[in-house]
C-alpha cells in the first residue's frame, strides 16, 4: 500500500496561471527580430561584404535534424554604379547535382529588392549590426517534380571576412528543413589566435 505522503500533488494551476505560461510558450515561439542585432558588430552591409569571389560550405537538413546532403559553392559578386547588386552562385552537392542561382538585388527603401530566378516570391533583405534577414519561396526539385518551400534566412557576419547563414525551410508553415553554411570571403586567412 503507497503511504499517501508520497503521492506527487496536483499542480493547481488556475485559469490566470495556465494563460501565463502559454504566453511565455508561445514567447519562446517567436523568432528574433533585426532589432536585436542593431548594436551587435561588426557590422553587416552586404555591399562591403558581397563583393569580388567568396566561398560557402555547408550542410542541408532535413525536418528531424538530420544532414542529409553538404555542398560547396562558389559565389561571385558585383555592383553597379546604381548600387544594384548580383550575387552569381554555383553550388556542387556531395551527389554529384551542380545548381547555380543569380541574385539581383535591388536598392528599395526598406533594404534591398532580391530576386533570381528559382525565387517564385521574392524577397527583401533588410540588415542591422552584424545581421541579414531575407523572407522568400524558393522552387526547388522534388521526387520527379518541384515544390516551392519558404527560405527564413538570417545570416551573421562572425568576423570581417566570414559570415553564417542559417536558413529555416517550411512548407504550409511546418518547418521541413534547414540549411547551414560558412560563406568566406576568397583570399581571407584563418582567424589570428589569441
Amino acid at each position: 500500500m503507497q503511504n499517501s505522503r508520497m503521492r506527487p500533488k496536483a499542480s493547481g494551476l488556475g485559469p490566470l496561471s495556465l494563460i501565463l505560461l502559454m504566453s511565455l510558450v508561445l514567447a519562446g515561439c517567436a523568432g528574433p527580430a533585426l532589432d536585436d542585432y542593431q548594436s551587435t558588430g561588426p557590422d553587416l552591409v552586404p555591399s562591403q561584404f558581397f563583393t569580388g569571389e567568396l566561398s560557402a560550405r555547408g550542410v542541408v537538413k532535413d525536418f528531424s535534424g538530420e544532414v542529409i546532403r553538404t555542398f560547396d559553392a562558389d559565389i561571385v559578386a558585383s555592383w553597379d554604379d546604381n548600387g544594384v547588386g548580383i550575387l552569381d552562385e554555383v553550388f556542387r552537392f556531395d551527389d554529384g547535382e551542380e545548381q547555380t542561382r543569380v541574385w539581383t538585388l535591388t536598392p528599395s527603401e526598406q533594404g534591398y529588392h532580391a530576386e533570381a530566378g528559382d525565387v517564385v516570391e521574392p524577397g527583401t533583405m533588410r540588415w542591422q549590426g552584424n545581421a541579414i534577414h531575407m523572407n522568400y519561396v524558393l522552387r526547388v526539385s522534388y521526387g520527379d517534380g518541384t515544390i516551392d518551400v519558404r527560405m527564413d534566412d538570417w545570416m551573421y557576419l562572425v568576423t570581417p571576412d566570414t559570415l553564417i547563414n542559417q536558413t529555416t525551410m517550411s512548407k504550409w508553415g511546418v518547418d521541413v528543413g534547414e540549411v547551414v553554411l560558412v560563406i568566406q570571403k576568397k583570399g581571407a586567412g584563418p582567424a589570428p589566435q589569441s
